[in-house]
């Protein structure tokens, strides 16, 4: 791999100080949180320094991979992608040119949280690789931040976590000093959602229990031979029998001593049984599919099994993912049985990861502090201010429900007859109570304007948004696509090197709009307007939607979208990068 001298880095040490010490004056705790990403700023930061701390250790001090980007700016949009994409530099530095772990997270989502969760889990591997020991466990060095340990557990655990506190207010008690961390924690929060979910309490689990004990006589018999048992079976049947769920987890390690060695279980084998009704069935009737697998062939059963799904072949955490993400309508349908578990995996993680953005019902009992009235606010339909409503009169009352992210004063507010967007700044609410207002961040409000002062959608009176002009522009006809000849003296760069301003979002369809330049440099310095973009994928040029400060605007998917030519007069990009929302 090339490598080039890292001129800035005792400039980014510095820097690496300076954000400390703001964090500190600010009262921002900079500890690892020990449950979600709670300051994103706080989290990237220490992550970069990590990062930098492995690459010091990986190709020397000053010295970086081509291309590394070394972003410290915690505000800036693409810190959660530039981190992803120098840990993938370091990866190849570290595994070897494309080389991963199996259990690699990569890049799952275009949201700053889960990327920079996923960039903190795949440099622990990293590091485990670089400062491996062969007498002990991996170290790390003094200055070493680290993270909660939440963040070396496998992905579905990881997401079963989250989405607990998130959905159900979980605050996880495993503590970090657990010697086994990532199998405690993954047992208390199957517990706490088992009574979460009032699965403990299903009248159906005495039932199941006594499914699975036909099933592990048709198991036995089938191995054995009829009504031929190993010394030591208990046998018992009887569903009124205190001890008929700790007799079944006898009687299955009893079979499975004998059809396999006494100290050889399957991967994955749980072996331990719950106080927990469901939980102790749950994992019988796991390690029970495990054993038919082992001992008949994988998914080949007796005749008569009574297995009511396939998922209870899968491990726990995944159970309980796929309970937590029935939330979002997710369903087993259109699974196949071909590596089933894996399928149920990628589905269902990605779901957690990625869920459908959902239409806000708009609560009627409003706290007092978020009331407030306009003085003379212009309206809009969108968080981007481009569908322009009209002035709301001065002293219309209305309820703020969320705020846009960053610095903007955007905020979605709703009285009898509307529900629009507006700007703080021109109402009567304080910047204090603005910013008590949640986010925008997965959810798309309802729009409507009946009011008497509503007279639109239309263009905006203010260089907000789109004016005549530019819907004139955006319905001309849009250039041919570049050949080869156009694009073959010019210098290609990456989207590291492309300026995003960014102007509306579509939250439901995961887009953005986006007025573009192509710059020499990642820094963004030296910049050119893109021209058109040819996305080869679809054989198509990306329309021109309208022209802003007499650049293109151009309508993109968040995340990363390869396969393009990004044409400017000097440059071109085969890829761009679009932060969601919550990054900026």
């Amino acid at each position: 791999m090339e490598v080039r001298q890292y001129t800035g880095l005792m400039m980014k040490r510095y820097l690496f100080l300076l954000l400390a010490i703001l964090f500190v004056l600010s009262g921002v705790v900079v500890a690892a949180p020990p449950q979600q990403i709670e300051n994103l700023g706080a989290f990237t930061n220490e992550l970069r320094a990590d990062m930098e701390l492995l690459a010091d250790a990986v190709v020397g001090e000053a010295i970086r991979p081509d291309d590394w980007i070394g972003n410290v700016d915690i505000r800036s949009a693409t810190m959660a992608s530039d981190l992803w994409f120098d840990n993938e530099l370091l990866a190849n530095a570290v595994f070897g040119e494309g080389v991963r772990p199996p259990n690699w997270f990569g890049i799952t989502s275009d949201r700053a949280t889960i990327i920079a969760r996923n960039v903190r889990h795949d440099l622990e591997l990293a590091a485990n690789r670089v400062f491996s020991s062969p007498t002990g466990p991996a170290t790390r060095p003094a200055e070493w931040n680290g993270a909660s340990r939440r963040f070396t557990c496998d992905r579905t655990l990881q997401n079963v976590i989250r989405l607990s506190q998130q959905l159900y207010g979980f605050d996880l008690l495993t503590v970090e000093s657990t010697l086994n961390y990532c199998a405690s924690a993954q047992a208390e929060t199957e517990e706490r959602l088992a009574n979460e979910l009032n699965l403990t309490s299903d009248p159906g689990v005495p039932e199941r229990v006594l499914a699975l004990r036909g099933d592990l006589e048709r198991l036995a018999d089938e191995l054995l031979g009829l009504n031929t048992r190993p010394p030591g079976y208990v046998r018992n049947v009887d569903p009124n029998s205190p001890t008929l769920i700790g007799d079944l987890f006898l009687d299955l390690e009893t079979l499975a001593n004998a059809v396999l060695d006494p100290n050889t279980r399957p991967d994955n084998w749980i072996g331990v049984i719950s106080n927990n009704p469901y939980i102790a069935w749950r994992s019988l009737r796991h390690d029970l599919e495990l054993l038919a697998d082992s001992a008949q062939g994988v998914d080949i059963r007796p005749r008569g099994w009574q297995r009511e799904s396939q998922i209870v072949r899968c491990e726990p955490e995944l159970q309980d993912l796929v309970n937590i993400v029935a939330a979002f309508d997710f369903t087993l349908d259109g699974i196949t049985e071909e590596n089933y578990c894996g399928q149920v995996t990628a589905a269902a993680n990605h779901i957690a990861e990625n869920p459908p953005v959902e239409e806000t019902e708009l609560v009627e009992s409003a706290d007092s502090r978020f009331l407030a009235e306009s003085e003379i606010a212009f309206t809009y339909l969108d968080v981007g201010a481009t569908l322009y409503m009209g002035m709301m009169p001065l002293g219309t009352e209305f309820r703020a429900w969320y705020r846009n992210f960053g610095d903007s004063g955007m905020m979605f507010v709703s009285g009898d007859d509307f529900a629009v967007f507006l700007d703080r700044r021109w109402t009567t609410l304080s910047e204090e109570v603005y910013d008590r207002l949640p986010t925008l961040e997965g959810v798309a409000p309802l729009t409507f304007c009946d009011a008497n002062w509503c007279n639109g959608p239309a263009p905006t009176p203010t260089p907000t948004g789109s004016g005549p002009l530019a819907l004139l522009l955006a319905e001309a006809t849009a250039p041919a696509p570049p050949s080869q000849e156009e694009i073959i003296d010019k210098n290609q760069v990456s989207w590291n090197n492309i300026r995003v301003t960014y102007l509306s979002d579509n939250a439901e369809a995961r887009t953005a709009q986006v007025a573009l330049e192509i710059c020499t440099e990642p820094a963004r310095i030296n910049c050119e307007p893109v021209l058109r973009v040819f996305d080869s994928a679809a054989g198509a040029q990306k329309p021109v939607l309208s022209q802003y400060n007499g650049l293109n605007v151009f309508e993109f998917p968040y995340g990363y979208t390869p396969n393009l030519i990004v044409e400017g007069t000097t440059l071109t990009s085969p890829d761009i990068w679009i932060s969601d929302p919550s990054i900026r």
